[in-house]
């Protein structure tokens, strides 16, 4: 029985951190031996946000993909490629946008929360409004069954869901509607005790260094009524209670129990999160090495990707153009 084939992407932001690790990419390599998996560098939804300076996206391409392999996606079970080596996503794109009401994506409450998080930058305008097109045609050109997803990108998705039921009412059945394969993302916060950003500087990333680590688990916002360590903690206000709820579960209600007592303090608790860290991210670093050294595996890796991916994009485009008599 054929695997159903699954899309998703990121946009290419550099070096990844823990938050990607856990919101996107340690997912994305439990699903490779389940489905046919396409995962797509997302370099022209870059653009919409950062169009004023290009000059990081080239680099960052190069360093977001060996991360990608150096946490478990393998070239030899997915498609990995860039987005804009593939022209159909913005032929389909220009196609979809002549199907898509307005009022469809002024509605879209993330493209709402993102010109509020984002108003230091100048993103009024047509290619920003419009991403969540792009983002459907990313999808519908490979026949996506299905993309995983936490619940905040369902909007996007049932966006996308609506272009096609739209768009196959002109035309024959020819669009697929994808589904969701809802995926849970762990709540990690930076060190900071806000989101993990890099424009909030508060990041570990995969590739930093032993050391490096260290010195910012130590540096972790912790239980703010907590002066001394034995005084009773409380748990569910720590950023690196956060953490042990996604390293150890098993014994989250232990130690829960013994911070309130007052029976472990922060330092404590701290080093055996660095100590869990490590753990997970030297395989990851000595990996990241292991490709650095290969020079142009990056380059092979990303054009056999493109290869794959255009050879379906064509065959779809194919279908469209058909559809609609063009």
């Amino acid at each position: 029985m054929a695997k159903k084939r699954i899309l998703s992407g990121m946009r290419p932001s550099g070096k990844l951190h823990l938050g990607n690790l856990f919101g996107a990419l340690a997912n994305w390599a439990k699903l490779q031996d389940e489905y046919e998996c396409y995962y797509m560098v997302a370099d022209w939804h870059a653009l919409t946000t950062d169009y004023k300076d290009t000059s990081q996206i080239r680099s960052n391409i190069r360093d977001m993909v060996i991360d990608w392999i150096a946490a478990g996606l393998d070239p030899e079970k997915s498609v990995l490629f860039v987005q804009s080596s593939v022209p159909e996503h913005a032929e389909l794109y220009l196609i979809l946008s002549s199907f898509t009401p307005v009022a469809w994506v002024e509605r879209c409450p993330t493209y709402k929360e993102q010109v509020q998080q984002l108003k230091d930058k100048e993103i009024n305008t047509y290619g920003f409004l419009g991403y969540p097109v792009l983002q459907a045609a990313d999808i519908l050109l490979y026949r996506a069954a299905a993309v995983p997803v936490g619940e905040d990108q369902l909007p996007h998705l049932e966006l996308t869901r609506e272009i096609v039921r739209r768009f196959n009412w002109f035309n024959k059945k020819t669009l697929v509607e994808p589904q969701a394969l809802l995926t849970k993302v762990p709540k990690l916060l930076g060190t900071d005790g806000r989101k993990m950003s890099k424009s909030y500087n508060n990041c570990i990333y995969l590739s930093d260094e032993e050391k490096v680590v260290g010195k910012k688990v130590k540096s972790f916002i912790t239980d703010p009524q907590r002066i001394r360590a034995n005084d009773p903690g409380h748990p569910d206000v720590c950023s690196v209670f956060d953490y042990y709820r996604v390293f150890c579960p098993d014994d989250v209600d232990n130690i829960a129990g013994k911070c309130k007592k007052g029976e472990v303090g922060c330092v404590q608790c701290k080093e055996k999160l660095s100590g869990y860290l490590q753990e997970l991210l030297g395989p990851i670093r000595e990996k990241r090495k292991e490709i650095e050294g290969k020079p142009g595996m990056i380059d092979e890796v990303l054009e056999e990707g493109r290869k794959r991916a255009q050879k379906i994009a064509t065959e779809m485009m194919r279908e469209i153009k058909a559809a609609m008599k063009i």
